[in-house]
């Protein structure tokens, strides 16, 4: 019965000390979150440790990433640290149970790493940025120590069972739970306020009419296709994909603009207001995510209001290199610390680079980069659509290599050509008879010219075009296919204005984009 009964309290033990390491863990995030608020949030530990992660993922693991969970990709990440301190806390627990002050010690060891993490990040401000983690860390370790030390109670303790104080423990972690819990809301509301003005700001805004209006979408753009994306994705389903991992809520009021560098012969400075003051030019673009595989959904169309980068290149004295300028690269930082490089001789080209301020009639979502994103039809957006930028710098590509290609991705990345089938989906099962099978096609900047079908291994087909908008949209296609009972497998190319049709062999999309045709296998009741 005595070792029956001491077995039992050492179980008790242990597991009471996993639950001191997690509330120890829970304390050391609340307290972090707490003082983050009076810091900056970017600064807690699990978005600078998620940051650094991120910022150390190979590009090959980031893709994986986003194939698998989509735009959930950064909840999955959080999700992961959290667990992982979890597993952590409990562990130091049963080790505090044994050592107390090796336990205690290690809490403080992982809050220098976070630390170290909210330093490293691209956009850190400083030692403050360290605070958090640090705050968070020794009032883990403090708690830990003082529940752990309830458990190593002598017997002396009126109350102890097993030489434990187990009213001591109890009350001593419903204190800490309450505590902690009161913490991490205040934190919360704290953190909430500075988006709150966010918030405002952009309520406040009223966009100015384009002095350069978009040009209508022809009727003839829109086809009637069930299945078929439509032309103009919606704001709320446009794709996301960035680094980061909380959505940067900036101020539009306080929201300032640097262009300065290499070539640049006056030094600009932009805020909100005065950028919205300027001429805006409205135009109707497609985006598409250099992560989007072959018949993958990161493409999106909207139309877009703003000021035009080449005219305030200009306005600096910026040349490009055809002409003698200096810089052939732009650095575009975000308020993140996200670097993208671009081609000022794209940029300066003619066609409709743009600091947005406006996404399909309204203010841009936060999610798109509100106040000021850049955009240059025709690239892939790790190359042209810094959202929530805030510094242009003029450079060259030997002297600066932005965050991707420092990941090993291509410098320059023109938009390959690429087809989609959007309808039947992959393993439908239409039935016999007349099958629309509909997608669309883009090229930016080159336009689509030419769609082909080819069903199974017969001869290529022409489907009927959308009228096209510009040059700078997709362009949606359909075919009506007599579908004939079995297993089918239908395959969709594209020509762009070039003359040149999309390659069939098949590409991942590091370092410069997916290549390959788009086939879907259905079977035909």
């Amino acid at each position: 019965m005595t070792s029956v009964r001491i077995t039992r309290t050492a179980l008790t033990r242990g597991a009471l000390a996993a639950l001191s390491g997690l509330l120890a863990g829970f304390a050391a995030l609340t307290a972090a979150e707490l003082v983050s608020a009076a810091v900056r949030p970017e600064a807690s530990p699990v978005t600078a440790v998620g940051g650094a992660a991120v910022d150390r993922t190979p590009a090959g693991v980031k893709d994986w990433a986003i194939r698998t969970f989509g735009e959930s990709d950064k909840l999955v990440l959080q999700l992961g640290i959290v667990a992982t301190l979890a597993l952590f806390a409990v562990a130091v627990g049963l080790l505090a149970l044994r050592h107390r002050r090796t336990g205690s010690t290690a809490v403080l060891a992982f809050g220098a790493v976070g630390a170290a993490a909210a330093l490293g990040r691209p956009d850190s401000t400083g030692f403050t940025d360290a605070l958090p983690s640090l705050t968070g860390a020794v009032a883990g370790a403090v708690l830990l120590y003082v529940l752990v030390g309830r458990l190593t109670a002598p017997r002396a303790h009126p109350q102890g069972e097993g030489g434990w104080d187990r009213r001591g423990f109890l009350v001593a972690a419903a204190a800490a739970a309450a505590a902690s819990t009161a913490a991490g809301a205040l934190g919360r509301t704290l953190n909430s306020r500075g988006a709150q003005d966010a918030i405002a700001s952009r309520d406040a805004v009223r966009l100015p009419a384009p002095a350069s209006p978009a040009q209508p979408i022809p009727a003839g753009a829109r086809l009637r296709v069930p299945g078929l994306s439509p032309f103009t994705t919606p704001n709320d389903r446009f794709y996301r994909v960035d680094t980061a991992l909380v959505v940067p809520k900036v101020d539009a009021n306080t929201w300032r603009l640097r262009l300065h560098g290499l070539g640049v012969r006056r030094e600009l400075e932009f805020t909100y207001r005065e950028l919205l003051d300027r001429p805006l030019i409205e135009r109707e673009i497609t985006l598409c995510c250099v992560s989007n595989e072959v018949g993958g959904p990161y493409i999106g169309h909207a139309r877009w209001i703003g000021v035009r980068l080449a005219d305030l290149l200009k306005e600096a004295g910026v040349k490009p290199p055809s002409r003698g300028g200096k810089a052939d690269q732009i650095i575009a930082r975000s308020v993140d610390g996200m670097t993208l490089g671009t081609p000022v001789e794209d940029v300066m080209d003619g066609r409709d680079a743009m600091l947005a301020v406006g996404m399909n009639g309204e203010p841009l979502p936060f999610t798109h980069g509100f106040p000021v994103r850049m955009l240059v039809p025709g690239l892939y957006g790790y190359v042209s659509a810094c959202k929530w930028i805030e510094d242009i710098e003029l450079t060259t590509f030997a002297d600066y290599d932005a965050y991707w290609v420092k990941r090993k991705w291509a410098r320059k990345a023109p938009i390959k050509t690429q087809s989609r089938i959007d309808t039947p989906k992959p393993f439908g099962r239409p039935e016999e008879g007349t099958v629309m099978v509909a997608g669309v096609a883009w090229a930016q900047h080159r336009g689509i010219e030419k769609v082909e079908i080819r069903v199974d291994d017969g001869p290529w087909r022409p489907a009927q075009l959308a009228e096209r908008s510009t040059v700078d949209t997709w362009r949606q296609w359909s075919y009506p296919w007599r579908a004939t009972p079995g297993g089918h497998t239908l395959t969709v190319r594209a020509t762009d204005g070039t003359g040149e049709t999309q390659t069939e062999q098949r590409t991942g999309t590091v370092p410069d984009g997916a290549s390959g045709w788009h086939s879907v296998v259905v079977t035909v009741e």
